[in-house]
């Protein structure tokens, strides 16, 4: 039995070494005329005649690790917590369910509910009450659950709380617990310095070792066991660790935000979930940096937080880290995220640390360019690979993230869900920054600022302008760069669903200095292909186009036969027509669209001139808008 393999005779001297005072202890002590023997908090062992006495007049023996607890103190005195005194063995009785909680607690189950819950319904009428002073809470051994070997769980029950009571597998799990809440409350005092806690600091030590070493699983457990203790930079350290571990989410970081060495690091991180949970109709918790931070790190994070909102804020380390971080996001503000992760994936042994309590570059993380990049697969990648010039295996690399090619807007699931429509230009030879002058809205903004984390193919892109006539149609593109050299644009979500009457091709004007490329897919409402539409333009001119609906193909100009849609569609069934002109289209010119950018929101925006021309004289054109009204108080 593991509980018999238990030295409580050294755990409770030891608990009893150990403890000083707190600010309440001795405010008893200096007021209320008691001394430091009054507030001892072992009491003398319990005879072998009293602990059988307690168990006949019970009519059940004790659990072992209780009853070998009574063996080396027949009591306890609990400084923390709602359970302030556990009585001696002749003290403690059978609770008996005083307050008619059997039946409120079994009106709550249902055929659905676990084990535990069903447990703890009929709890209440056979546990044993230990605590003899309590701030109106009770200390309960349950002898209707029991493990394998014979432990009863303790349940804590606070009754003014209103909630679920805590459950401990068994009483020495409890006061283990209850010795790890005393070290915590302690922990930064000054003269707080004893076997334990040295022993925990040179694990906390350990750790740091294991973690920049690349073995973060190993370095968890122990933060894990220090954070329990409250131990010094455990707690941020561990956090770390579940940000890239995890992913996602809000992280503080404990005592390490106050640290202005970390500044750069973790405030940002901090910066980015905040910002996450700042959504339309909720008001989010303060942003908090932690205790004792001073007003430089205050005045820093605030600049900080500006920036990540403005989605301006740019990871910088130095060193050579920072040399391949500037050339990671040279790559993925482009689109090409698979290599901004290689460069950076390369660069990691040669990362150090400002200060010893940061594990990783988390900084990465509130990039609005960068932190796409880094995955959860890759975090994992990042914490397994050895850093800060440790030594170490290397993990094998996570999987690239980008489809080669053009045709995987055509696979299931539809990357563009919910919409039915999509729309790209490519434009050979050319930077994304020369978009703006050859296709851009006249006196527009030109590029702007990735629109967000997750939105890029589904994002509607900015409102149109009221100044703009029913009849116009501006896209919203998402630019970059494609692998083989082509600048391109892609609007995941037209605000037309296709190409209509006035629907004129943006290639004749993006093609001023070499060839360009249109393309114009909607779908059917069960996903099939309604509309495919394809232009080619060179030095100004269009070469040739054709629209499908159905099939039924308008033509302008002589379409390659390895482009003609009644070739290239030949034989294919109905779910495959999409994928096949997509195809063919990657084939004729190496045309590419980088998924996870897109999906990520990574990508800058442009807003274009119209896709369609002002109807002429004679020519009607109908519109309808829709509006919404929201009723106020």
């Amino acid at each position: 039995m593991i509980e018999n393999r238990f030295n409580w005779q050294q755990f409770l001297r030891r608990w009893q070494e150990e403890w000083i005072p707190d600010e309440d202890d001795m405010e008893d002590l200096t007021e209320g005329g008691l001394t430091l023997a009054d507030l001892a908090l072992a009491a003398p062992p319990a005879a072998e005649a009293e602990i059988t006495a307690a168990e006949q007049r019970l009519g059940a023996r004790l659990p072992p690790s209780y009853r070998q607890f009574l063996e080396a103190s027949n009591g306890w005195r609990l400084d923390k917590g709602a359970i302030y005194r556990l009585g001696a063995a002749h003290e403690i009785g059978w609770f008996g369910d005083p307050f008619g909680l059997t039946a409120l607690y079994r009106e709550g189950l249902a055929e659905h509910s676990t084990e535990q819950e069903v447990l703890l319904a009929g709890m209440w009428r056979r546990a044993l009450q230990l605590e003899t002073d309590s701030d109106a809470s009770y200390a309960l051994l349950d002898p209707g659950d029991t493990d394998e070997g014979g432990e009863w769980a303790l349940y804590v029950y606070k009754g003014w709380s209103g909630e679920l009571p805590d459950r401990y597998p068994s009483f020495r799990s409890y006061m283990q617990r209850m010795y790890q809440a005393f070290h915590s409350d302690r922990a930064h005092l000054p003269g707080f310095v004893n076997g334990t806690t040295r022993a925990l600091d040179a694990e906390v030590e350990r750790a740091r070792e294991e973690a920049l070493s690349g073995r973060w699983e190993s370095a968890r457990e122990l933060l894990t066991e220090a954070r329990r203790y409250g131990r010094p930079g455990a707690w941020g350290m561990l956090r770390q660790l579940e940000v890239l571990s995890h992913g996602g989410g809000y992280y503080g970081f404990g005592e390490l935000v106050a640290d202005p060495r970390y500044t750069g690091e973790l405030v940002p991180v901090m910066a980015a979930g905040y910002l996450r949970d700042d959504r339309p109709g909720r008001m989010p918790d303060r942003f908090v940096l932690g205790a004792e931070t001073d007003d430089g790190v205050t005045a820093a994070a605030d600049a900080i937080l500006a920036q990540v909102r403005d989605r301006t804020y740019r990871y910088a380390p130095g060193g050579a880290f920072g040399r391949a971080v500037a050339e990671a996001w040279e790559s993925a503000r482009w689109g090409d995220t698979d290599t901004a992760w290689r460069v950076i994936r390369a660069a990691l042994p040669s990362w150090s640390p400002p200060g010893p309590d940061l594990l990783a570059p988390l900084g990465l993380l509130a990039d609005p360019v960068l932190g796409p990049v880094v995955t959860r697969e890759r975090g994992l990648e990042l914490l397994a690979t050895p850093r800060a010039g440790r030594d170490g295996p290397v993990p094998d690399p996570a999987p690239d993230l980008d489809l080669p090619g053009l045709c995987w807007p055509a696979d299931p699931p539809r990357w563009n869900a919910p919409h039915d429509s999509y729309r790209c230009l490519w434009v050979e030879g050319a930077e994304p920054e020369a978009l703006p002058g050859l296709v851009g809205e006249d006196g527009g903004a030109g590029l702007t600022a990735p629109p967000g984390r997750r939105a890029g193919w589904f994002h509607h892109g900015p409102a149109q302008r009221d100044d703009r006539t029913p009849w116009e149609d501006r896209a919203v593109v998402s630019v970059g760069r494609t692998d083989s050299g082509w600048a391109f644009g892609c609007d995941p979500a037209p605000r037309t669903s296709s190409p209509g009457n006035f629907f004129v091709s943006p290639a004749a004007a993006a093609s001023r200095d070499g060839r360009a490329v249109v393309l114009w897919v909607r779908r059917t409402r069960d996903g099939g292909l309604a509309v495919f539409h394809l232009s080619v333009a060179e030095r100004g001119e269009e070469q040739y186009a054709y629209t499908l609906r159905g099939t039924d193909v308008e033509r302008s100009g002589p379409v390659p036969g390895a482009l003609d849609p009644e070739r290239v569609l030949r034989g294919v069934g109905e779910a495959d027509r999409e994928r096949c002109l997509l195809a063919a289209v990657q084939d004729e010119f190496g045309l590419s669209l980088p998924r996870h950018a897109l999906v990520e929101g990574i990508l800058p925006q442009l807003t274009t001139r119209s896709w369609n021309r002002a109807p002429r004289e004679g020519e009607a054109y109908a519109y309808t808008t829709v509006r919404s009204f929201r009723s106020g108080r």
